[in-house]
């Protein structure tokens, strides 16, 4: 039997903690609920009965998904039984993408096995691939009230839970508890949720402290083996304000982005492979920027395998950013101008390699390479190589790192901007571009300690970027507008098109080439370096 896979693109709920007490039937009195029919935008309360929900949750032995805030369960029971991985979104909300069950799923206490392969994939980035096995079983007896509108429409699921939770694992503890729980519904205004919100407070229901119901199991059935797969940074001997904490503050940042990013560029989701492969690069350059930190015989190596990474991504996000870019020039062309398949040609070229580049995408994060970076980067920052200008004051090591960075930069604009337009200056402008990314990125792990300084020259360096960028995505287009033209005529199709975008093309970059002077000049103003300077 084939498993199916649907996707839920954001589910937004609020849980509530039941006030302890021996009678607790009260939750189910009508009064009370009826309450909720004063809230704006709700007409009524509909009883829809009971549920009874079983649920075994997933996990590393060292609790690795619910230490990065993910969950993964086998659920049986209610509207929705299957596999369910639930990934953090901003807020109150939660990404949850549903497998369904199959007749191979056993009951309750399935080995890691019968996890299907899809949502195995999906965790790699958080489990690094240690194995799953079931930590936790949650039953459930569910009272569920609909919120409904005056038309009987769904706006949010007003859920009263009686929760039974039971170790897995080697201790073998037991929990139970009543809990509420508020789920808006698609399409219903998020200010729902505050409205219901404040009717519970009068009730005495205030929100849960713990996120979920696993959270709240494995903090009251396996206390102590909770806090193995938290976050271990918190108890580094980092010096407020101090240069090392602003820059593992970035890293961590960033690891966690390339971390929560991995799902969606496995499903295709739209710009993913693209913000992928930023934070790679920032993550780069910051371990380049400041090698007064953090050790380079540790980071150099990781910075290698970032780079390769950021590699087999961009054939993929090169590919889109081409596409893309052809697709529009050929669009404004007047409908007489445009002879031939031209259209079809490129997509016919782009449906070939972007196959061929979005497997190349799945190839890396399937390979064991992938791992033994995540595993590295994990270590970083579990164990950072601290160098002793990491304990100094954030202001000073920063501001030499970035005036560091825009030297370099320097060397590249200045004899670039000397040479004749061709080739050989495309390839210098283009080095020019990367060494202005570096300086932008820098100035983003320095603004807590530089503040405005920082931000402006980011800001303006971007400036410079943008114009370097745009010039050589247009000496990429022309190679392949060429490419293009040539198979076009070896097949005895029109080449006119194909001559009229090259054409468009050389004026972008000629065009993009006398901006460059005027935007360097902003980014180098004198006043903005003195500021910087320690």
């Amino acid at each position: 039997m084939v498993q199916s896979m649907r996707e839920t693109e954001r589910e937004t709920e609020r849980k509530y903690a039941v006030p302890s007490s021996s009678d607790t039937s009260w939750l189910s009195d009508a009064s009370w609920l009826a309450r909720l029919e004063r809230v704006e935008g709700v007409t009524a309360v509909v009883d829809r009965g009971p549920e009874e929900l079983d649920a075994v949750y997933y996990d590393t032995a060292d609790l690795r998904l619910s230490g990065s805030s993910a969950t993964l369960r086998r659920r049986t029971g209610g509207s929705d039984a299957g596999w369910h991985l639930k990934l953090p979104l901003p807020g109150d909300s939660r990404e949850e993408i549903q497998s369904a069950l199959t007749d191979a799923d056993a009951y309750t206490g399935a080995g890691a096995d019968a996890v299907p392969d899809a949502m195995l994939d999906l965790t790699v980035s958080r489990t690094r691939g240690a194995r799953l096995t079931p930590v936790v079983r949650i039953r459930s007896t569910r009272e569920v009230r609909h919120l409904v509108d005056a038309e009987g429409t769904l706006r949010a699921a007003l859920n009263i839970d009686m929760v039974r939770a039971e170790s897995l694992r080697a201790e073998g503890r037991r929990t139970a508890w009543h809990e509420v729980e508020v789920e808006l519904a698609e399409g219903a205004d998020p200010a729902l949720l505050d409205a219901v919100d404040k009717r519970l407070r009068k009730k005495g229901i205030a929100r849960a402290e713990s996120p979920s119901k696993l959270a709240r199991a494995l903090d009251e059935t396996a206390p102590a083996a909770r806090a193995v797969g938290t976050d271990q940074s918190g108890d580094l001997d980092l010096i407020p304000g101090s240069a090392g904490e602003q820059v593992l503050a970035y890293v961590r940042e960033q690891i966690r982005i390339l971390t929560a990013l991995d799902p969606a560029v496995r499903r295709d989701r739209p710009d993913s492979v693209h913000k992928m492969r930023v934070a790679c690069r920032r993550l780069r350059s910051c371990l380049r920027t400041y090698r007064s930190v953090l050790d380079r015989d540790v980071t150099d190596p990781i910075r290698a395998e970032l780079k390769w990474l950021a590699g087999e991504l961009g054939a993929e996000r090169d590919q889109e950013v081409l596409m893309e870019r052809l697709t529009d020039r050929i669009h404004v062309l007047p409908e007489e101008l445009v002879l031939g398949p031209v259209v079809a040609r490129l997509q016919t070229w782009n449906v070939v390699r972007g196959t061929e580049s979005h497997q190349r995408t799945l190839d890396a994060l399937g390979s064991r390479r992938y791992l033994t970076l995540l595993d590295s980067l994990a270590t970083l920052v579990e164990q950072p190589p601290l160098r002793a200008k990491a304990r100094k004051k954030a202001g000073k090591v920063m501001a030499r790192a970035v005036l560091k960075e825009y030297d370099r930069l320097a060397g590249r604009m200045t004899p670039a901007l000397d040479l004749s337009p061709g080739p050989k200056r495309d390839v210098a402008l283009h080095e020019a571009r990367k060494a202005a990314k570096k300086v932008r990125y820098a100035t983003e792990v320095a603004r807590p300690a530089l503040g405005k300084p920082a931000k402006r020259l980011g800001r303006r360096v971007k400036a410079v970027q943008k114009v370097l960028g745009d010039h050589q995505d247009s000496v990429v287009a022309r190679g392949t507008i060429r490419d293009q033209a040539v198979a076009a005529h070896a097949v005895g199709e029109a080449g006119f098109t194909w001559g009229l975008l090259y054409g468009a093309e050389q004026a972008v970059a000629h065009a993009r080439e006398q901006e460059v002077p005027a935007a360097w000049e902003s980014a180098s103003a004198p006043p903005l370096r003195k500021r910087l300077r320690p």
